[in-house]
């Protein structure tokens, strides 16, 4: 198993950024592909942003797409996710997710195995 901690969400106010950062623990971090995924009350977790083992490949929901920037440093055990160009629609709470699927990447939340505890962003208008 991988072990996931998410940190950096927070307020900010529109047009703002936030960097959210995933420590992975546990099994080789490199085995694994990440995303991440959001959920607001009532609704269903929506996909935001996946990133395959090496980091070579990314894939990003139209939402968020030219404003957010998935990476990885694998020496490092952790992922992030830039967020710019903040608005009140992305306020939720963000999880940090791995799998271990055959596929270089995972662009579904149900593809994912293991989940970290979620860390809060808000955007204030």
């Amino acid at each position: 198993q991988v072990q996931l901690v998410e940190s950096g969400g927070g307020l900010v106010q529109a047009g703002g950024s936030l960097r959210l950062s995933c420590a992975a623990s546990g099994r080789t971090f490199s085995n694994y592909a990440m995303g991440w995924i959001r959920q607001t009350p009532g609704k269903e977790r929506e996909f935001v942003a996946a990133i395959s083992r090496g980091g070579g490949m990314t894939y990003y929901a139209d939402s968020v797409k030219g404003r957010f920037t998935i990476s990885r440093d694998n020496a490092k055990n952790t992922v992030y996710l830039q967020m710019n160009s903040l608005k009140p629609e992305d306020t939720a709470v963000y999880y940090c997710a791995a799998t271990s699927a055959a596929a270089a990447i995972a662009i579904s939340a149900f593809r994912y195995d293991y989940w970290g505890q979620g860390t809060q962003v808000t955007v204030s208008s």
